[in-house]
């Protein structure tokens, strides 16, 4: 089994900080693509920021130089710092990640997703 746990949305004000981690678990071989991925109400589910497996990052235009996303292998674990918050970041954020298990072939698992409230 291989799962994915997303921590760290909560409330906050526009103009203010989070930081979310995803940590995955499970009889894993090796993770390539870590992304993280966000649907706001009545939207659609849409791709915010990757890293390879190397750190090389891909951001969405709307959050390029507001958020850093980061990688610790050690750890199976992803990051993504979100400066600058608008009221429109306003989501439901999940951590996707395509992994390698024992006895499975690679597959795209995603976390249950951690709510982010961002006021005005």
């Amino acid at each position: 089994q291989v799962h994915l746990v997303e921590s760290g949305g909560g409330l906050v004000q526009a103009g203010g900080s989070l930081r979310l981690s995803c940590a995955a678990s499970g009889n894993i071989v090796s993770i390539n693509v870590m992304g993280w991925y966000r649907q706001g109400p009545g939207k659609q589910r849409e791709l915010v920021a990757t890293v390879t497996s190397v750190g090389t990052t891909n951001y969405a235009d709307s959050v390029k130089g507001r958020f850093t996303m980061s990688r610790d292998n050690a750890k199976n674990t992803v990051y993504l710092q979100m400066n600058s918050l608008k009221p429109e970041d306003t989501a439901v954020y999940y951590c996707n990640a395509d992994i390698a298990a024992w006895g499975r072939a690679r597959s795209d698992y995603w976390g249950q997703g951690t709510q982010v409230t961002v006021s005005s």
